[in-house]
């Protein structure tokens, strides 16, 4: 049984603890609310953009003119995996779930006979795919200096992705994130931008007849890259909320934890002290009775 100083060092240790991972929580909670408000505010416009390709896409079909972001390059041989994670740890599983989600596209595709590179995003992810998958690593982009994520990390992202397509580096790519949907939800996301996937537009819109000017092949060139970037501005933001959100959750469940092993360790030393206490009067009444 460990002595009082031990048990009184262990609650002073856990104590600290509590402090800073309620202060993580606080700080969690804020950057919380202003990354969700930009992922809400953001979802509107990727899919109005969405539906405006998507239209477009349908009406070009499988023509020979298409752009070749859209119609690919007739192979889906190599593929290039876009994985995003945070810089930081501290936020439960949310790092695991999506590595947890590319590992396993990895092993399809190689039972599939594909080759496979990976490009990540976030330090997280990099050191955990290092440890198994080290030969795909093509490359990595470092947002360690970013204190607030904008469309110029993600317009700089899509252009070293393009430019790989573009030097024939891969056939596809897809990214991979995760959506927020609470506190205490985050999925883990699987999206294909290379060829670009942009579903049609349904109702009164898919009856609505448009005259292109240029040509819809012209709008389309122009307006598919801005389309990937768009849709990878769209995956941070979704990514940086469900990081707060995660991080919010796992420094609560610790704040919590420390709080019931401090509870423990107080009872625990007060019985110490307890026994401690009963020794010593019962050695001061036996020395007094051998008197």
């Amino acid at each position: 049984m460990p002595n009082l100083k031990d048990l009184k060092n262990r609650i002073a240790s856990v104590k600290s603890t509590r402090k800073i991972t309620k202060a993580m929580q606080m700080v969690a909670a804020a950057k919380l609310r202003r990354a969700q408000e930009a992922a809400e505010a953001g979802r509107p416009y990727a899919e109005r953009m969405t539906a405006v390709i998507g239209g477009l896409s349908a009406s070009v079909g499988g023509s020979d003119t298409a752009p070749r972001l859209l119609a690919g390059t007739g192979s889906d041989q190599t593929h290039l995996l876009v994985v995003m994670t945070a810089e930081r740890g501290l936020c439960g599983g949310f790092n695991s779930s999506i590595v947890r989600l590319v590992r396993n596209r990895i092993e399809k595709l190689k039972a599939e006979g594909k080759t496979v590179k990976l490009l990540t995003v976030g330090k997280k992810g990099r050191e955990q795919l290092r440890r198994d998958h080290a030969d795909l690593l093509v490359g990595h982009v470092d947002l360690t200096e970013v204190k607030r994520v904008g469309y110029v990390n993600a317009a700089g992202i899509a252009s070293d992705i393009l430019s790989r397509f573009d030097a024939g580096e891969f056939d596809v790519a897809s990214i991979y994130f995760s959506t927020f949907q609470s506190v205490i939800s985050q999925i883990p996301t699987e999206t294909q931008i290379i060829p670009a996937k942009f579903d049609a537009p349904e109702g009164d819109e898919a009856s609505t007849l448009y005259d292109y000017e240029p040509s819809e092949d012209a709008v389309l060139e122009d307006l598919l890259p801005r389309g990937v970037a768009t849709q990878i501005f769209s995956a941070l933001l979704e990514n940086a909320a469900s990081e707060q959100g995660a991080r919010m959750s796992a420094m609560d469940n610790a704040t919590r934890n420390a709080g019931d092993m401090i509870d423990r360790l107080t009872i625990e030393y007060n019985r110490s002290r307890q026994a401690v206490i009963t020794n010593e009067l019962i050695e001061i009444i036996s020395g007094a009775e051998a008197l």
